[in-house]
């Protein structure tokens, strides 16, 4: 796809596609960051940001920006739910597909046009509330 849209594949957008791929847990950049320097020790957090914002606009990741919380970053280009921790801002895939009849169903009781939704369910992860009782 990027090739398609005239963006190289470099090997640093190559590695933190890669990376983040590999996890589920859908990582702030400076965890990306993180996890990138293993392989390419002399990057700077400033391209890795650069290199996010390429990848999401390419629609090859995604861009969570979540109520509370810092900007995320999802592997999984599809659209699907999530669901957050509200104690450790742990942040999982909802584990069903996504309900396309929602924007049908607010047409008629709104002026804007409707192009998608993104939903969050909120509570408390296994550890938290194991942690809380």
């Amino acid at each position: 796809m990027l090739k398609r849209q005239n963006h190289r594949m470099t090997r640093q957008r190559k590695v933190i596609l890669e990376e983040l791929k590999k996890v589920k847990t859908h990582p702030r950049a400076d965890e990306i960051y993180e996890m990138v320097r293993k392989q390419l020790p002399r990057i700077s957090l400033g391209t890795v940001y650069r290199n996010l914002e390429v990848l999401c606009e390419l629609k090859e990741i995604q861009k969570l920006e979540l109520v509370g919380t810092l900007k995320r970053f999802d592997g999984t280009p599809e659209n699907h739910y999530h669901i957050r921790c509200i104690k450790c801002d742990r942040l999982d895939d909802a584990p069903f597909e996504i309900e396309t009849n929602l924007e049908k169903k607010l047409r008629p009781y709104t002026d804007y046009s409707i192009i998608g939704h993104r939903l969050e369910f909120i509570g408390l992860c296994p550890d938290c509330a194991k942690r809380s009782q």
